[in-house]
């Protein structure tokens, strides 16, 4: 099977992408819980879906099968990406976001 064509410019893309979003976004001052809203859920599960396949392509380039390094890195930006959009389609929906409170 043929792999799509990759370049870096695919992850300068994403990096602009997510600035641009982040520019709306107020600071992030605690960790936040996924949820509010379905279109935010679901985004935070393609999140996870995608560290999933980042921490898969890590564990073969450990057992020394080739993995492209631009893969991994493209991988790591997309779920950071989806981190981003889901904070960003909450904001858009006025959903509030909901603070992560460890217990002590």
């Amino acid at each position: 099977m043929k792999l799509p064509d990759l370049k870096e410019t695919d992850v300068e893309l994403l990096e602009k992408e997510i600035d641009k979003m982040n520019e709306t976004l107020p600071e992030m001052k605690f960790f936040i819980l996924p949820g509010g809203h379905i279109a935010v859920s679901t985004t935070h599960v393609a999140r996870c879906v995608c560290r999933r396949a980042e921490r898969w392509c890590v564990n073969m380039q450990e057992q020394n099968l080739f993995v492209d390094p631009l893969v991994i890195k493209y991988l790591n930006r997309l779920s950071d990406y989806f981190f981003v959009l889901a904070r960003y389609i909450g904001h858009l929906l006025q959903v509030p976001e909901s603070a992560w409170r460890p217990r002590f």
